[in-house]
């Protein structure tokens, strides 16, 4: 039997062979970018394109409906005490006395003095708007008024701000305390020259 002619492994055959291995890496690198071209290609299209994004949208904790609120705190309402002033606990904590920003509502009967008009109408009305509720409280400049009570604008699991709301049934009236007006111009006088205007609870006195 003859023996087997030896293959001379010459630089041109080793450098055939370089250029052989090389052409199979860059096939490999070819296969495996086209798979994840497809594999994000098909993330992308699984994505619901109709989706809402709001970026103000926040989740109410009782109904995870989501609403338009600014950047705010939920509270528990504990107590109403008239039209303008609550007693609230945030995150299960004490219970602190609050009053709304931006409006002042007629005063209920107390030691300081009489009832004014329209002051249980007020504060009926705000018991029905907050009492034993969550709401969502939003800081203005100011943390606390000189009777250490919070100062925050009030706004309703619905979207609604409460300021607002007693504002256009005329059972309160805009009062401003510098700095904490963001909403005085934009929202709360235009409410309140509307409930003025139709002579609406106080207002038609």
């Amino acid at each position: 039997m003859a023996a087997p002619i030896a293959v001379r492994d010459t630089p041109r055959r080793r450098l055939s062979r370089a250029r052989g291995s090389m052409a199979g890496m860059r096939i490999v690198v070819v296969l495996v970018a086209a798979i994840a071209l497809l594999a994000s290609a098909c993330q992308v299209a699984d994505e619901p394109t109709d989706t809402p994004r709001t970026p103000f949208a926040w989740a109410t904790p009782t109904t995870g409906a989501a609403v338009q609120l600014p950047a705010c705190d939920w509270a528990k309402v504990i107590s109403v005490h008239d039209g303008d002033t609550i007693r609230v606990s945030i995150n299960n904590g004490p219970y602190l006395r609050l009053r709304y920003i931006g409006i002042d509502a007629p005063e209920v009967a107390s030691q300081n003095g009489p009832e004014e008009p329209f002051g249980d109408e007020a504060a009926e009305r705000n018991r029905e708007l907050v009492e034993g509720k969550e709401i969502c409280l939003e800081k203005d400049v100011s943390d606390v008024d000189q009777f250490d009570r919070l100062l925050r604008y009030a706004w309703l699991a619905d979207g609604r701000m409460v300021e607002e709301v007693l504002l256009e049934e005329g059972l309160a009236r805009v009062v401003t305390f510098r700095p904490d007006t963001k909403y005085h111009k934009s929202r709360l006088s235009p409410v309140e020259a509307k409930a003025r205007e139709a002579e609406l609870g106080i207002w038609g006195e």
